[in-house]
């Protein structure tokens, strides 16, 4: 049965509560209601094309309505839907698991299932906290993570998320972290030494606590949802180096900026760093189903092998933990970047990119421009020499996604940073365009 737009709008606004979004001035507005996806394009209601110029919330990789992803959800709709991996398994998720082990960065040969990126994240922090326990090192169950750092909305994620915004609110219920200073150089006080400043302040929280660290947790190479913020060449390295030295786990958050996001297949691939922990989802199916996956070490997974009366099993599962529809789309996904050679692709793309952003580096409130791979942060201020930020009030960045979305793009803002995400499929001309509906959004945005 169809339904006019505006018997969806009143129902929408009597019933969906909408994740990160201040209900009262959305329900005000009037909304954007999508109705199909082809390609990178999105179109809305009445027919409407709009660029998808942040990949359906990071997730969309090779375009919708993929016709290879769209066979494989069929193809194993004709099997089976859902069956439990607790204590039984099935051929989709064993081969996606053996695949992302082969593809993952040296070492990650196990494979825990679950739905999402919070899921994923809370699924590291208690294997890392009972590894130690298990190999009768109780003592170390804290964790050390970045300021800045976003790793999902669960309470064990927020427990190591570092955006006041977003987790302040929650700390009551949270368990203590320690945090070190993540390398945001546009405002950093040591701006011209940023990365020494940050790295010798991680080292000697760690030199102090090392003893009761069960592990260190980080978003490898770019900081998502802080606003697009890139670690300096050579941070991710040295991070891998002290929590090595120092007997620390390191979990690595991939969960945005995996599959092809940074123009490699993993972040952590950039400076060679294997972690001890990794965090996929988002685009581990492109963007079609939920599914995540902690890929662990073998000396990790090794700490929970024991007799049953020994209690070493890691108690943890979800009732979708590897559902066999989201395990066939993340294997045929994995075919297309061999198929279309996606990453092979991409150095030309982020060339393209860079030099477009270079142009509007001269917009009098573009205050800083943040791109590792096709991942960018166009960060907007009121004034350019002190870097002040606009009045919150102002609203800046919804501004210029609504000025956006009236010449045909559905971008997002972190707060006044304007984020660009594309799907890898996008062609240098979308690309391009892209980048000029962005610049002229920005104009009209911040007029």
């Amino acid at each position: 049965m169809d339904y006019d737009r505006d018997t969806l709008v009143t129902w929408d606004r009597e019933h969906v509560w909408h994740p990160f979004t201040q209900m009262q001035g959305f329900r005000e507005e009037d909304p954007l209601i999508i109705s199909r996806g082809e390609g990178v394009y999105l179109y809305d209601f009445q027919g409407r094309r709009y660029l998808d110029g942040v990949s359906s919330l990071w997730a969309n990789l090779h375009g919708h309505r993929r016709p290879e992803l769209d066979q494989a959800l069929v193809a194993q709709l004709s099997q089976v839907a859902h069956s439990t991996l607790l204590g039984i398994a099935h051929p989709a998720a064993i081969r996606l698991a053996r695949r992302l082990a082969s593809i993952a960065p040296a070492g990650l040969n196990k494979v825990f299932f679950s739905d999402n990126g919070s899921t994923a994240v809370e699924v590291a922090l208690k294997i890392a906290f009972q590894f130690w326990r298990n190999r009768g090192q109780g003592e170390k169950q804290r964790f050390l993570k970045l300021n800045n750092a976003y790793h999902g909305d669960t309470l064990g994620a927020v427990s190591v998320g570092g955006i006041p915004l977003f987790h302040e609110i929650y700390r009551p219920l949270l368990f203590d972290t320690l945090e070190a200073p993540s390398p945001y150089c546009y405002r950093c006080p040591h701006r011209d030494d940023c990365r020494e400043q940050c790295l010798m302040s991680l080292e000697e929280t760690v030199a102090s606590h090392h003893q009761e660290l069960a592990a260190l947790i980080l978003e490898p190479v770019m900081q998502g949802a802080a606003g697009m913020i890139p670690q300096p060449p050579g941070y991710l390295a040295r991070v891998r180096e002290i929590t090595r030295r120092y007997d620390v786990l390191l979990i690595a958050d991939e969960v945005a900026v995996g599959f092809g996001r940074t123009g490699r297949m993993f972040a952590c691939e950039h400076e060679g760093v294997s972690p001890d922990l990794l965090c996929l989802a988002k685009g581990i199916t492109g963007g079609y189903l939920p599914l995540a996956a902690t890929l662990a070490t073998d000396e990790v997974y090794g700490a929970f092998l024991g007799k049953f009366e020994e209690f070493k099993t890691f108690f943890h599962g979800h009732t979708y933990t590897g559902n066999p529809l989201g395990a066939a789309v993340g294997l045929a996904s994995l075919d297309i970047f061999v198929q279309d050679r996606v990453l092979q692709g991409l150095p030309a793309k982020i060339e393209l990119l860079t030099a477009r952003l270079a142009g509007m580096a001269a917009h009098p409130h573009v205050g800083d421009i943040r791109q590792r791979g096709l991942m960018v942060g166009i960060e907007l201020v009121a004034d350019k020499a002190s870097r002040e930020a606009f009045p919150l009030e102002r609203r800046t960045g919804h501004r210029v996604i609504q000025a956006a979305r009236q010449l045909g793009a559905i971008l997002r803002p972190l707060g006044d940073v304007i984020v660009l995400l594309p799907p890898l499929c996008i062609t240098p001309e979308e690309l391009g365009s892209l980048c000029d509906l962005t610049f002229e959004a920005i104009r009209r945005g911040t007029e």
